[in-house]
């Protein structure tokens, strides 16, 4: 059986990284994950990061960068292709049940699947130096995204 690609998004800011709890019902229910997907046929691995980030949690990318690492999944037919990524819009945990950004040290600590644990150890090692620019501050701690603040009428 021929590999099956599935790509990754790391999309970093302020030296934290974004990871995703995944479903029970999946497969690696409940560990953490790098967000993304299969890429379908016919279907580059760019406009597989933006459909796959855009149908889980909402959000645009604007621009997908290097290749970062390809990692076989342990036991299974999955090649798992990392790129760095930058986000547009508002995170929104459709198909994970928690987000959350995390440094190297902090992912460490994270129960992760298996291939997003050996990408994981590279950036304790060395951060995504081919990265997408950072796009806004991040929390001091990993936490599951918050509602935005809502302003006052001026």
């Amino acid at each position: 059986m021929p590999p099956i690609r599935v790509v990754a998004a790391v999309a970093s800011r302020r030296g934290r990284y974004l990871v995703c709890r995944r479903p029970p019902e999946k497969r690696h229910g409940g560990l953490w994950e790098f967000p993304g997907g299969k890429i379908q046929t016919g279907e580059t691995a760019a406009a597989a990061l933006r459909r796959e980030l855009r149908e889980e949690l909402g959000v645009a990318v604007p621009r997908v960068g290097a290749r970062l690492l390809s990692e076989a999944d342990p036991g299974s037919a999955f090649v798992i292709e990392y790129y760095a990524v930058t986000l547009a819009g508002r995170l929104t945990p459709i198909e994970h049940s928690a987000i959350a950004w995390a440094t190297p040290a902090e992912l460490a600590e994270l129960p992760l699947a298996p291939a997003d644990r050996v990408f994981a150890a590279t950036l304790a090692v060395r951060p995504a130096t081919r990265r997408a620019p950072a796009a806004r501050p991040a929390r001091s701690t990993p936490r599951a995204a918050r509602p935005p603040r809502r302003r006052s009428p001026a």
